[in-house]
């Protein structure tokens, strides 16, 4: 280096650099460093873990997804803030609490309760719910917090299946939380969208059962146009109830998704994928989200639970750009 003034290189840049050395680090923050930070002001978003797979079993799947939330929580821990958003993304990050792990036991139905109540709580205070489980049957439990706050809602899922199947033998399973929402006895349930459907996974009558109770949309037939359309059309009919948004992993291609309860030869592309999480997430409507049947027991290094992390990721970026 040379040790004469002017030239790029002299010796005041050469003293001026641990100063900006010391600016890039703290500007090269990770989640883990800024969430929850600010314990003054009000919660703007509460990560809940949901740690079940006993749905998944009861429904005949594959079982692992229960290990999914701490790995998803740990590697979003692990994320920057974004380079261009990055005021408000911390704003959002430091009114986000850490994630509250509900002890799950194994009955399904008393498990979905108590998430209920969880969410519950968090609709109360304003807070935006943001659930990682588990497999499907997340979903009724997430349900419930609406349930038990009587709060009317539209039920929007990402997902390859309906998951309207009957209970088995009088129990709730990860493939029937969308029947359960429809017949429940408060009525909360306004409507239920479910757009990514294979049809080489949807029975006909199933089909024929969600389009009585909203609308169904094939992956073949789902672009993001189909879900701006969906918000679009809330809006127009003046509809202030809060939409409940719930992604199920399993709507992914499992060439980018093979850590899921049921893989998917061929669902929809992971880049979309996280343009539907990020809008979701700016529309003011959606007061809540889960994501599920992410499954590290068949996951290849981390490459499903590392989008499932974006996926939080984005959703929690649309909500910092409301």
């Amino acid at each position: 280096m040379s040790l004469k003034n002017g030239g790029g290189s002299g010796i005041s840049e050469a003293l001026a650099l641990p100063g900006r050395m010391k600016q890039m680090a703290t500007s090269d923050l990770r989640i883990n460093e800024v969430i929850g930070t600010n314990t003054s002001g009000a919660e703007k978003a509460s990560l809940i873990g949901f740690p079940s797979d006993k749905g998944v079993r009861i429904n005949g799947g594959r079982t692992g997804a229960a290990k999914a939330p701490e790995q998803i929580f740990n590697r979003l821990m692990q994320l920057t803030l974004h380079p261009q958003h990055n005021e408000l993304h911390t704003v959002l990050l430091r009114h986000v609490s850490h994630p509250h792990m509900l002890h799950c036991t194994g009955n399904v139905a008393a498990d979905q309760q108590n998430l209920g109540m969880t969410v519950a709580e968090s609709l109360k205070n304003g807070s935006v719910p943001v659930i990682m489980g588990g497999g499907h049957e997340t979903a009724f439990g997430h349900y419930l917090g609406y349930s038990e706050t009587n709060k009317p809602v539209h039920i929007l899922n990402i997902d390859a299946h309906t998951d309207v199947r009957p209970l088995k033998e009088g129990r709730p399973h990860s493939g029937s939380p969308f029947m359960q929402a429809i017949e429940d006895q408060s009525g909360c349930c306004r409507s239920y969208t479910v757009m990514g459907l294979q049809p080489s996974s949807v029975a006909r009558d199933h089909l024929s059962y969600v389009n009585e109770n909203g609308k169904a949309v094939l992956a073949d037939d789902l672009k993001m146009k189909t879900v701006q359309d969906y918000f679009s059309d809330l809006r127009s009919n003046s509809d202030s109830d809060p939409v409940m948004l719930t992604m199920d992993m399993d709507a992914v291609d499992q060439s980018q998704a093979p850590g899921v309860s049921a893989p998917n030869a061929s669902g929809i592309d992971s880049g979309f994928w996280l343009e539907i999480a990020f809008y979701c997430g700016r529309q003011g409507n959606v007061a809540s989200f889960d994501l599920c049947e992410v499954n590290p027991a068949f996951d290849r290094d981390d490459q499903t639970i590392r989008l499932a992390a974006l996926t939080v990721w984005y959703f929690l970026l649309g909500l910092a750009l409301r």
